[in-house]
């Protein structure tokens, strides 16, 4: 090795790596502070709706009212999907929710106007129209593989309640679908995340939104991101008990092992999207007759807390699972509804990639042979 290379500092994960600016996403992970546009996170969960933050994520301002009714009849109105999508759908049924996911959002490309017009107008179109279709997939999906027929959307409900109406052919009371709108508000952006970076990445190349979406859909898929809302409600059935919960958690820490739900990448404090969630879990449980869900997670909390000074502290996902749970959402579409709030977030990113694009193309340090000559196979 060089000196040259020997003083060549590797930032594996890219940890701490700033490699652009961005106005839309502020993140404090020792503060434990999360702001769209500004806006505190807090405030949006509390007061905003899922349509609003979208149109602020991708607009840079809260809607007028009627920029709000507006985008709200352009998600209905995309509220379809082509017969050929509906066909794939049906021939991969059996496939992963996020396998279908990512072939049927694919497949969009192929029937969109604008799929390879990249202005700012056409991604934006495309961006609502995806943030529509997306949810639509996970649900007709759902339906098809339990040999139902999908329920037609309902134009009277706005995004969250819809979601709900089509998963399980019941109207969601309020409560419902308040919770998620609120969950999709919280996962709505975050930042230069694996997934977000890898719609960066295909977007720098020049592709279309729709090839981005589908990256990220894909990187998404992984378990090291999007998978711990499901493992969380894995855990809670294991320990079945809150009296149990203490000797889980002492026994996986004397492991090694991590406890699900808990620590992030970024958030030294507590993850600022999780107090909306866990307001959630403690009330729907009790409506539901099922309070033990959230009295585990809390007897987990509680067991964990000596560990929150080392910045082990509970995450957005370790309460979004047993909400999911509570309202008969099947297990394998916890980490696709994260992919339906997510969608306007990865469309930010492209946006602002798009405006002053540069194909993003890091190193890595070759640590292999040095300089050989080739030797014919018959002397090997």
């Amino acid at each position: 090795m060089t000196e040259t290379a020997e003083a060549i500092k590797i930032q594996r994960g890219l940890k701490g790596v700033y490699f652009d600016r961005s106005p839309c996403t502020f993140i404090d992970g020792k503060a434990g502070e999360l702001r769209y546009r500004g806006y505190s996170i807090h405030d949006l969960a509390e007061h905003s709706s899922f349509e609003e933050t979208a149109f602020l994520l991708l607009n840079g301002e809260l809607p007028g009212r009627q920029q709000l009714v507006s985008l709200d009849a352009e998600l209905k109105a995309a509220r379809k999907l082509p017969a050929p999508v509906l066909d794939i759908i049906h021939a991969i049924k059996s496939a992963h929710p996020m396998d279908v996911l990512r072939t049927a959002a694919s497949a969009l490309s192929a029937f969109d106007p604008d799929t390879a017009d990249n202005s700012r107008e056409a991604t934006l179109r495309k961006a609502v129209r995806l943030t529509s279709q997306v949810p639509m997939i996970v649900a007709v999906h759902s339906r098809i593989r339990e040999g139902q027929e999908p329920v037609a959307p309902d134009q009277a409900l706005g995004h969250a309640a819809n979601l709900l109406w089509m998963l399980t052919g019941k109207k969601p009371s309020a409560d419902a679908a308040q919770l998620i709108d609120r969950d999709l508000i919280l996962h709505a952006e975050h930042g230069s995340n694996a997934s977000s970076f890898a719609a960066r990445v295909v977007i720098g190349t020049e592709a279309n939104l729709h090839a981005a979406i589908v990256a990220a859909i894909a990187a998404l898929s992984g378990p090291a991101h999007g998978g711990a809302a499901e493992d969380v409600m894995k855990m809670a059935e294991e320990i079945g008990d809150p009296s149990r919960a203490a000797a889980y958690v002492k026994e996986r820490r004397g492991a090694g092992v991590p406890v699900t739900g808990f620590g992030h990448r970024v958030y030294r404090a507590e993850d600022p999207r999780a107090r909306h969630m866990r307001a959630g879990v403690e009330r729907l449980s009790k409506e539901m007759g099922q309070p033990k869900w959230f009295e585990i997670l809390q007897a987990v909390v509680a067991a964990m807390a000596p560990y929150a000074r080392h910045g082990v502290n509970v995450n957005v996902d370790f309460y979004s699972g047993v909400v999911y749970h509570l309202l008969g959402i099947k297990r394998d579409l916890f980490v696709p509804i994260f992919a339906i709030g997510r969608v306007p977030g990865w469309a930010v990113q492209v946006l602002e990639q798009l405006e002053n694009n540069i194909l993003l193309r890091p190193l890595t340090l070759y640590n292999g042979p040095e300089a050989r000559a080739y030797v014919p196979i018959e002397r090997r």
